[in-house]
């Protein structure tokens, strides 16, 4: 009998509109030797057809979202679709191309088909980055500190992720955690309050070359805000829990 206990991953990438980027970022990303999931968050017809073009290779399984739901709901959906296909972890990477990919390796190296660490990227950033953009992570930093009671979320906005798939499958069907860009922030904290493992490591970003940004100021700024308001609740819920678990950490 087979004791083969290796891990399952595809690198998931969920796509809105990047036609011009995403060739040239599966094209960085085949050094990890994976299969792709793409995931069409309703894009318009050009970014379509390239994404149909790309999925002709046997490597690359695409899902279609028929409208733009935001890139929560597309995680969730490739998510469901690794599921479907058996497999144990996926690597979420954004579109656009700023993440370097000869950083990422370390993610999926080591994985067995039962480690369930949510690793985590935290950004190196290079001189293109826009410094209001840089200082202003530092208010949801905060915040997240303060929702989890420490400091083992390092930087949730990374849109590099490695998840376990069945475990945070399960997290999701209860806590959906967004359907847009509050979903990076959410399910981090989640998965801490849950007691999950996490690792995070370093990847360097640099601004993309598109120059494609969805984020919308007010709808966004307005659903992160709701987000982060409910954390802090639920911190204030879980308090003597936490507070309980720093004292573990620190003794």
């Amino acid at each position: 009998m087979s004791n083969d206990n290796s891990a399952r991953v595809a690198v998931l990438v969920p796509v809105y509109n990047h036609a011009e980027a995403i060739g040239h970022t599966l094209e960085r990303l085949r050094l990890l030797s994976l299969p792709f999931i793409l995931v069409d968050d309703g894009s318009d017809a050009h970014c379509a057809e390239v994404l149909e073009n790309l999925a002709e290779s046997d490597t690359v399984d695409l899902v279609r979202l028929p409208v733009n739901r935001g890139k929560g709901a597309a995680v969730r959906a490739g998510l469901a679709r690794a599921a479907e296909r058996g497999l144990t972890h996926v690597l979420q990477v954004d579109a656009d191309g700023q993440h370097e990919a000869t950083d990422l390796p370390p993610f999926v190296e080591g994985l067995g088909a039962d480690d369930e660490v949510l690793r985590i990227g935290y950004p190196r950033f290079d001189a293109s980055v826009p410094r209001h953009r840089f200082y202003s992570r530092y208010i949801t930093h905060s915040l997240v500190w303060l929702a989890t009671l420490s400091f083992d979320l390092r930087d949730t906005m990374c849109g590099v992720k490695l998840y376990p798939v069945s475990a945070v499958n399960r997290l999701v069907a209860e806590h959906p955690c967004g359907d847009r860009m509050e979903f990076d922030s959410e399910l981090p904290v989640r998965w801490h309050w849950w007691g999950g493992a996490i690792a995070n490591l370093p990847v360097r970003v640099r601004y993309p070359i598109d120059g494609v940004s969805h984020f919308k100021l007010w709808r966004d700024n307005v659903l992160l805000a709701r987000m982060h308001f409910r954390l802090v609740i639920g911190m204030c819920r879980r308090l003597p829990h936490l507070l309980s678990r720093r004292q573990e950490t620190l003794s």
